[in-house]
């Protein structure tokens, strides 16, 4: 067939030589699984696939393959899988299209071959956005080497309650913060001129993470305003500045309205307001939520009617409901036009990425050989993330461990388990899937009838006797991984381990006191390492589908630490967790807490080095972390008049909390350096704006006598608008490596866009008047400030 350049015109001429059923097929997914046969024998490493079913299951096309991640056991064998099955769909589809093949991706290609690295929560920590575009680069070569095109991530939801399990999948509560990592996720997928072949997916629009209570999929409450200005800003720059090719829509559901089905969210916000132009998917049976969840559709018609209609181009995993659209569009009840709206986004994006034959359109890559998935720049990323994304909580000169010679005692049930650093979309997580589903279906899940149980109740089904085989298959999977004992014992032998304490409280035996005194009576120095598990199956507290009353430590942990402050001996605390966590009485029990962010593989090495000293710790949260449960949710950007920054202090706040603020406010994070910054002047003012950019010229000196790295942070406050504003908004940030007794000069550029929001009268910029600019180190940090006058300004 002869190849032609696609245009405009070219699309549309073929959507019109499509029948309706071959239209709504280009529409919806078609589950993998469906294609796999028995096993040939037990224990079998990869599935065998069956594709001559293909043609009686979808004899009109497939529009998506879901599941892809359980097709084999390494890259080449999946490579093949999928070669097999594309080939089937392309004999049965119209012109041979083929079909979109989608991945999850955000913390590394989700397959067993893939390389992984760690959590969003803890890449954002690193506040260093190149890292995740190097990251990306990696998972989308990696992809495309197997045959992928659609990338699942990034998650650009702001969370702002840790209560929600899916704290760790996001960049944290801030606009900037996640738009800035959003935007180089987004960049390092598709690339610098979106040629690499493989589409980043941004999602859950919108206002996901905002859930009532923390409860997933639970309704939002949220305004116009915010959704606009603060929940959508990080899709607004990530479309603007890096050409997102596909959006998510999210679970929850927004002033009585399921995101799935609200065409002013897909439609009037998303595409007249925010300029996307490319493919809306739904999140997995999002769609069906309309009828079994939400009772918002009375029939898999109605729901697809719904969601179609407003703006939704694609169902997934299946067909479930979209199915239906072929009699709804025969019977009068549709127009057809919606669906070829919906089908030439598709071929639009299946155009891009190869799977129409005889067309080529700018930015399709499908003509050059997929580039092998780099390994070592992986290793060499995970390794920076890891240890660049580590947080000095609280230290009061007990770290680093710099003597030799002393007693280290270890404890607490995250020192020698390596499943803990792990979350959800992870390779370990993603092992023990299918592992918790076998235990269920063979009834060896006390409590779980087999017959009447249902998928999504796989992520709460408590799993007791399992931590083992789940912990034998993180080992497994990541045989070279130390946990943070073993990393720990490779620096120093003579550390001891004491097992002390539990995920889960035993109340037939409880910690006893006079154990704990025991056990560290010799030590010069104990580290206990506690935290939260985080994932989809077993005994999490943290995860997709989980949610938490109260997000502190589990089991017995906070009563170990208490007991082992009252040995008196100098205690360090590690805390392995995915989401801000209640540790106040934590704080107040240690001498020097260390947040370890779900670092993956490297958590081990991580942890070690920063302890000894050999890595200088130099993370900051990307989250609030709270004092308080009753302070939920709490953050740093809120609202004038609101918030713990009320003006009027205490006679604003709770009666029982006597302190309003955060443990630790956005944008902590201590170091073995100490560093300041100051305006510089020197030439002019150090703060000023023209041509609509912010620019801040300021001095950061490390002022200690230990080499290290920081985060220089720039915040604004609009001094007074017609519509309420945040008490302040982060705007820039620069991470530095200065050494010990040095300084150097620093320009932060943003434009004045950044501080534009829904005026009064609807339209979005910036009224006159002064807006205050702060530099420092964290958002309760702050070491200088200016004011300056802008000029109203409109988008």
């Amino acid at each position: 067939m002869t190849t032609t350049t696609l245009t405009p015109d070219k699309i549309p001429d073929l959507v019109s030589q499509l029948t309706v059923e071959q239209k709504v097929a280009q529409l919806t997914g078609f589950a993998v699984t469906d294609l796999i046969a028995r096993r040939p024998e037990p224990g079998a490493a990869s599935p065998e696939l069956d594709v001559s079913r293909l043609p009686a299951l979808r004899p009109h096309g497939v529009g998506q393959i879901s599941l892809a991640w359980f097709l084999g056991h390494d890259l080449e064998s999946l490579r093949s899988d999928l070669e097999r099955v594309q080939t089937a769909i392309r004999e049965i589809a119209p012109f041979g299209i083929g079909a979109l093949v989608h991945f999850e991706g955000i913390n590394g290609f989700l397959h067993a071959s893939g390389s992984q690295f760690p959590t969003s929560w803890a890449q954002a920590a690193t506040w260093e956005p190149s890292l995740v575009t190097r990251a990306a680069t990696v998972t989308a070569a990696h992809m495309r080497a197997t045959g992928g095109h659609l990338l699942f991530s990034p998650v650009m939801d702001l969370a702002r309650d840790p209560r929600w399990g899916r704290v760790h999948e996001t960049y944290g509560e801030d606009p900037e913060l996640v738009a800035r990592f959003s935007i180089a996720f987004v960049r390092g997928v598709q690339g610098a001129d979106g040629e690499s072949g493989v589409l980043a997916t941004g999602k859950h629009f919108v206002g996901y993470g905002a859930s009532e209570g923390g409860l997933n999929q639970a309704v939002t409450q949220l305004g116009r305003r915010a959704l606009v200005d603060e929940y959508a800003e990080p899709f607004r720059r990530a479309i603007a500045e890096a050409d997102l090719a596909i959006i998510m829509n999210s679970y929850n559901e927004i002033d009585g309205v399921p995101c799935v089905a609200d065409r002013w969210l897909l439609t009037e916000l998303l595409r007249d307001q925010l300029g996307f132009i490319g493919l809306v998917v739904s999140d997995y049976d999002s769609v069906t939520l309309q009828t079994r969840f939400f009772h918002t559709a009375d029939s898999p018609a109605q729901a697809a009617v719904q969601a179609v209609s407003a703006g939704l181009d694609v169902e997934l995993p299946g067909d479930t409901n979209y199915s239906h659209l072929v009699e709804e569009v025969r019977s009068g009840r549709l127009d057809e036009q919606v669906i070829d709206t919906a089908v030439t986004r598709v071929l639009a994006a299946k155009a891009r990425a190869g799977l129409i034959p005889g067309m080529t359109t700018p930015g399709c890559a499908s003509a050059a050989a997929p580039v092998a998935p780099d390994r070592g720049e992986a290793a060499t990323v995970r390794r920076a993330v890891a240890e660049r994304g580590m947080v000095l909580l609280d230290n009061d000169g007990t770290l680093p461990l710099t003597f030799r010679g002393g007693r280290v005692v270890v404890v607490g049930p995250a020192a020698d388990e390596l499943r803990v650093h792990f979350g959800a979309y992870t390779s370990v997580s993603q092992a023990e899937m299918p592992l918790g589903m076998r235990a269920v279906m063979t009834g060896q899940i006390p409590g779980v009838d087999p017959a009447t149980f249902v998928f999504t109740d796989i992520f709460q089904t408590r799993m007791p006797g399992m931590g083992e085989t789940f912990e034998a298959e993180a080992r497994r999977t990541h045989p070279d991984a130390p946990t943070v004992l073993e990393a720990l014992r490779r620096i120093d032998p003579s550390i001891e381990h004491v097992p002390l304490g539990g995920f889960e409280a035993d109340p037939e035996h409880p910690l006893d006191g006079s154990i704990v005194e025991e056990a560290v009576s010799a030590a010069d120095v104990v580290v206990a390492v506690v935290g939260e598990r985080t994932g989809w199956v077993g005994n999490n507290t943290a995860g997709e589908g989980q949610s938490t009353a109260e997000p502190a430590l589990p089991g017995d942990q906070e009563a170990l630490v208490a007991l082992l402050a009252a040995t008196g001996k100098p205690l360090v605390t590690v805390v392995v967790s995915g989401r801000p966590l209640l540790l106040d009485a934590v704080a107040r029990a240690s001498n020097a807490v260390l947040l370890a962010p779900l670092l993956g593989e490297e958590a081990g090495h991580a942890i070690a080095d920063a302890v000894f000293g050999v890595v200088n710790p130099s993370g900051k949260l990307p989250s609030t972390l709270p004092r308080h449960l009753g302070q939920l949710p709490i953050y740093h950007g809120h609202h004038y008049g609101s918030g713990y920054d009320h003006p009027t202090g205490t006679r604003h706040g709770y009666n029982d909390l006597a302190d309003p603020s955060p443990l630790y406010a956005f944008g902590h994070g201590l170091s073995y350096s100490t560093f300041d910054v100051t305006l510089d002047d020197s030439t002019g003012p150090a703060i000023e704006e023209a041509n609509g950019i912010i620019r801040a010229r300021l001095v950061v000196t490390n002022t200690s006598t230990v080499d290290g790295e920081t985060v220089v942070q720039l915040y604004a406050r609009d001094e007074a608008a017609t519509v309420v504003r945040p008490v302040r908004q982060l705007i820039g940030f620069a991470r530095l490596a200065l050494p010990a007794g040095e300084a150097t000069t620093v320009t932060l550029e943003t434009p004045v866009e950044r501080l534009f929001y829904t005026q009064a009268d609807g339209t979005r910029g910036i009224e006159a008047g002064e807006v205050t600019v702060l530099a420092g180190f964290s958002s309760d940090d702050i070491r200088c400030a200016s004011t300056i006058t802008l000029p109203a300004s409109v988008a």
